[in-house]
């Protein structure tokens, strides 16, 4: 069940970057912003790969995207597989993705803390990587969705909210639902 929910989340992921890059492309269109190499020199720092120019680093940027949404999508996928689905478990993962490119980012030293930057970028950020996260929650939870509810929910349909007298539902029998 876990490796599918990992695979099934590369996937949601992947959709997700595309459409956040798409997004981007039109958004480059209408405001005149030209394209930002910071995914490519993140890249480029993380492997020690020299700093390229033109279309290789566009081509840079286009595998950090691609690479950083399958591999954060497949925590999207676990999330939907366990039960956390919809537009509440969308916006954490949100921040879970702009976690990831700040520490990436500010680690490699090619960016900078968001509260230090001109408002119009953090919030071009912002939108971007909303779209990323709610395409891949609305891709991952439809294909965790045909598998039935999450352990999450099966407890919550107990009893809805947090209740301390609700004990979990009961495991299921051995070899059920372990693949």
């Amino acid at each position: 069940m876990w490796s599918r929910a990992v695979c099934e989340g590369a996937v949601a992921g992947l959709a997700g970057a595309m459409v956040m890059t798409a997004a981007e492309k039109l958004e480059q269109r209408w405001t005149r912003r030209p394209d930002s190499y910071v995914p490519a020199r993140t890249l480029e720092r993380l492997t020690r790969l020299p700093e390229r120019q033109g279309s290789r680093a566009t081509l840079d940027n286009l595998a950090m995207h691609l690479g950083q949404g399958a591999l954060l999508g497949a925590v999207r996928g676990v999330m939907a597989t366990a039960g956390l689905r919809g537009p509440w478990a969308s916006g954490m993962f949100w921040m879970v993705r702009l976690t990831n490119d700040q520490i990436l980012e500010n680690a490699t030293g090619v960016g900078a803390p968001p509260w230090t930057w001109p408002r119009r970028e953090l919030v071009v950020d912002l939108f971007h990587k909303g779209v990323y996260a709610f395409t891949t929650g609305l891709v991952a939870d439809t294909l965790a969705a045909r598998h039935g509810l999450g352990p999450g929910q099966r407890h919550a349909a107990l009893a809805p909210g947090r209740r301390p007298h609700v004990a979990p539902p009961a495991r299921e029998a051995a070899g059920r639902g372990s693949r």
